[in-house]
């Protein structure tokens, strides 16, 4: 799979401004076994490079859009990281080999379920997760050094933003379903933020809890 990824990211390296991924990011990917966190009858299909159906109308992100975000992250183990949208806990699980400690959120309680015993079962122990509106984040342990959305907000919702550390990094998908972009937003240590397109790409829509 990291065969396919490297080709990708090759391809898309105007675009990324880079030429391969960070090494610790390759392992990583390379380490944590995908085929735990799809259901059953998705196995087969694992280690194509393509996203696939998780069931409630989600599904695991492609394997280069899940390394590209990643690596865009920049995170060192000391970091606190957030994710929104934990789906059945593939992603969470790269964060939590290259992270100090993750915290991801999943708004929908069956999928959260499974994903915190995918999580157990790998053996994955620096991963906090709970049930709620992903788009609030998780005041109570913010600020966080990264944050992750892997859900399509129209707009990065202000509340993100605020949790996220003078230093930091977030990337996110933003827009409507057919204009949206992949979005890093810095924010410097004098809390300025600045924003990069990174390329196109196609998420669910971020949902909320009213």
């Amino acid at each position: 799979m990291m065969q396919v990824i490297s080709i990708y990211v090759e391809h898309a390296s105007n675009e990324i401004g880079k030429e391969r991924l960070d090494s610790r990011v390759q392992e990583v990917i390379g380490n944590v076994p995908r085929h735990e966190f799809v259901p059953c009858e998705m196995r087969p299909y694992a280690y194509f490079d393509g996203p696939l159906p998780i069931g409630y109308e989600k599904t695991i992100s492609q394997p280069f859009i899940v390394a590209l975000m990643t690596d865009l992250l920049e995170v060192d183990e000391e970091n606190t990281v957030l994710e929104v949208g934990t789906g059945l806990g593939y992603h969470a699980a790269i964060l939590a080999g290259l992270a100090g400690k993750v915290f991801t959120v999943e708004i929908v309680e069956e999928l959260a379920v499974q994903a915190k015993e995918n999580l157990r079962r790998v053996g994955y122990d620096n991963i906090e997760m709970k049930v709620g509106n992903g788009s609030t984040g998780w005041p109570e342990h913010a600020p966080f050094d990264n944050i992750l959305v892997a859900a399509a907000p129209e707009i990065i919702p202000p509340s993100l933003i605020n949790q996220l550390k003078p230093g930091g990094k977030m990337v996110v998908p933003a827009g409507i379903a057919d204009a949206q972009q992949l979005m890093l937003v810095e924010k410097n240590d004098s809390g300025k933020l600045s924003t990069k397109e990174i390329i196109p790409v196609r998420f669910s829509p971020l949902e909320v809890i009213n």
